[in-house]
């Protein structure tokens, strides 16, 4: 029976896991850390939690596999749904105004953080909705997760997930079979998915609305402002942040912007 993650072994994961990606585990969240730990002992038949360590730390591809193993990925169709007011009734509306400025029919929308694929889907469906036929848009959806986004990637869905959609969407844009639905081809090519770890910069530039909700709640203090920097330097001139409702930038040396519009609050690029 393997024991229990020592206090050692313990400190020694959590600092190479926030090395790498900026997640934070506490005392709070050990018994998350252990039991995946645990898992990969068993899977690849290793004695020690050192020698699952020492394996890691030679193996890039391991590593990978290792932080995708701690994240936690829960996600739904039109989760949050205020946000997605906000976006339709003041945030679109703000964009195209700013587009009409420079000349540009370009909407370009990132969504970090993007676990299976639920949340950039419903953006894509809104605005596929709601754009004038002028318009168009590219969204880049991440994760340090491979298999969530491989499951984003062929974005099919079993019925159980499908829950929230409005049924005009359902039928526009997806196709059911007898083991659930499919996102069609005109909605799957607005999505380009990449993996991404948040602690490094992505090289993306001129982002219009970037959403990264339920994301900075893993990460202490220093690792939420470097990512929060590194959003202010992907995105254009007077741009937009969704992050989660739980999670604010109150307190936090940031120069972004507070907005408080009818439907949700959300923060500001404001130059």
């Amino acid at each position: 029976m393997v024991e229990l993650l020592t206090d050692a072994e313990f400190d020694m994961f959590r600092k190479v896991i926030y090395d790498k990606s900026g997640i934070t585990f506490s005392a709070t969240n050990r018994s998350i850390l252990d039991s995946r730990l645990k898992e990969k002992l068993r899977e690849k038949n290793l004695a020690t939690v050192k020698d699952y360590y020492d394996l890691v730390m030679r193996d890039e591809g391991e590593m990978r596999i290792m932080l995708d193993s701690v994240t936690t990925n829960l996600t739904r169709f039109f989760r949050n749904q205020p946000h997605f007011d906000a976006l339709v009734n003041y945030v679109i509306p703000k964009v195209i105004e700013e587009k009409k400025k420079k000349g540009d029919t370009t909407i370009k929308i990132w969504s970090a953080g993007c676990s299976t694929g639920e949340e950039p889907y419903t953006i894509a469906m809104i605005l596929k909705d709601i754009l004038p036929p002028q318009y168009k848009f590219q969204i880049v959806a991440s994760d340090i997760s491979l298999k969530s986004l491989m499951v984003g990637q062929q974005g099919f869905y079993p019925e159980s997930r499908i829950q929230g959609i409005p049924q005009k969407y359902l039928d526009r844009f997806f196709t059911k079979n007898e083991k659930g639905y499919q996102v069609n081809s005109e909605l799957m090519s607005t999505i380009k998915f990449d993996y991404h770890n948040l602690s490094n910069d992505s090289g993306i530039r001129n982002l219009d609305i970037v959403f990264c909700r339920n994301v900075l709640i893993y990460f202490d203090e220093v690792a939420q402002k470097a990512c929060i920097d590194r959003f202010w330097d992907s995105m254009g001139q007077k741009s937009y942040l969704f992050i989660g409702h739980s999670e604010s930038l109150f307190g936090m040396d940031t120069k972004f912007e507070f907005l408080k519009t009818e439907w949700a609050c959300l923060y500001q690029k404001n130059i």
